[in-house]
């Protein structure tokens, strides 16, 4: 099973959504997905039952984001060239990608996922240390990802310039 088609199907990207998700305040903002989410499971404490409704949010907000703001106006930044290497990458079967972008892009998600154990335990135990440690181990793979998306976009694109 690919992991990376698997969640673009679940978040029903398409085009459009892809073109604004290029928006640099859709990416930054998408790293507020997880501290969301993370806050509102810790919220059972205090909210039992109820806290799916801010779960419920906070997924929500995780599948509108890349559909809340215009489409990028500058396709320059950063940010841009990051979501449109992630397209290349994501369409790497259809069209050959460089190899050591393949390996980086599928080594740098399984290096994420080192976090998922921390950040469910520390969710599950109630341990802000063990909890943040995750969130840290889940994001920083996926930064390292998006950086090393806008390389492939750049090595992909230099030819055609």
């Amino acid at each position: 099973m690919d992991i990376f088609r698997a969640s673009e199907r679940l978040m029903s990207m398409d085009d459009a959504a892809w073109a604004r998700h290029a928006n640099p305040w859709s990416v930054y903002s998408r790293f507020t997905v997880l501290p969301l989410i993370a806050l509102a499971i810790w919220s059972r404490a205090w909210l039992g039952w109820g806290a799916l409704i801010p779960l419920a949010l906070a997924l929500f907000w995780a599948w509108w984001n890349p559909r809340a703001f215009p489409p990028a106006t500058d396709l320059t930044t950063w940010a841009a060239k990051g979501t449109m290497g992630e397209r290349l990458f994501l369409a790497r079967d259809e069209r050959a990608i460089p190899a050591h972008h393949r390996r980086w892009g599928i080594g740098l998600a399984a290096a994420s996922a080192l976090g998922l154990p921390f950040f469910i335990w520390g969710l599950w135990a109630y341990d802000l240390l063990v909890l943040v440690l995750g969130m840290v181990l889940l994001v920083s793979p996926k930064l390292w990802f998006v950086d090393r998306m806008v390389w492939l976009y750049e090595d992909m694109t230099r030819n055609q310039r």
